[in-house]
């Protein structure tokens, strides 16, 4: 009784799958060996197992990169090493061409090379060199501007500044001249207490003790200092 045919279909289960390929694999790769040597064929062959592992053959007297470029070759997915190079110098060439052309366009710009310019190109060159002049206008007045918020900015800190000296300044004579009516008036209450002829006396070294204004330079003189420092303030 014969053998029944076996479906062709994935085998599910994964160790009946894995024992059927060994034993296709080797019976291929017999084959394979058999049509190379009996028809003199050059082959190449690739497997690769589920789980990655790699087989090859490749017919005796050949390497498997020989067969891989000759079949490039022959399918036209490897490009010649000739044909490469000749597209690197047509891309320089290009590089080159548009490198001229942006020399050339900066020559303009600067004024020189001006005769080869047709009258249309020197009308569009002039419109955008006033744009970019324009534009340099705006940004230098808006530098002008900055600059000028800041002497701005720095002239009121200054100001602040000097206000707030002149009120100390300020505050400092008023404390001054109140030292001097406090001085004055302990030195009037003092000379009151003395006899008539020694207020004469006091009067006649310090006349602006029986002055009306007592606010005087005279009170920081050195004989009005000796004379506070020898009496002891009276209390107001």
């Amino acid at each position: 009784m014969g053998r029944g045919k076996i479906p062709i279909k994935r085998i599910e289960n994964q160790t009946t799958r894995q024992v059927t390929f060994s034993k296709r694999r080797a019976g291929l790769l017999k084959k394979t060996h058999e049509l190379s040597v009996l028809c003199d064929a050059q082959i190449g062959l690739i497997i690769f197992s589920t789980t990655g592992k790699m087989c090859q053959y490749c017919t005796e007297g050949y390497r498997m990169e020989q067969i891989i470029e000759r079949y490039q070759k022959v399918t036209g997915t490897c490009i010649p090493e000739h044909d490469n190079r000749e597209h690197l110098y047509n891309e320089l060439a290009v590089l080159r061409k548009e490198t001229r052309r942006l020399q050339l366009s900066m020559r303009r710009y600067t004024g020189e090379d001006m005769s080869s310019i047709p009258f249309e190109e020197l009308d569009q060159l002039e419109h955008e060199l006033e744009r970019s002049v324009i534009k340099v206008r705006e940004r230098k007045n808006e530098l002008l501007q900055q600059q000028l918020d800041n002497l701005r900015r720095k002239r009121k800190k200054t100001a602040i500044c000097t206000a707030g000296c002149r009120n100390t300044e300020r505050r400092s004579s008023i404390s001054r001249e109140e030292w001097k009516l406090s001085q004055w008036s302990i030195s009037k209450l003092w000379i009151n207490s003395l006899s008539l002829e020694n207020q004469a006396v006091c009067f006649s070294l310090l006349p602006f003790l029986n002055s009306s204004n007592p606010i005087s330079s005279s009170l920081l003189s050195p004989t009005f200092k000796i004379l506070m420092s020898s009496i002891v303030p009276l209390q107001l």
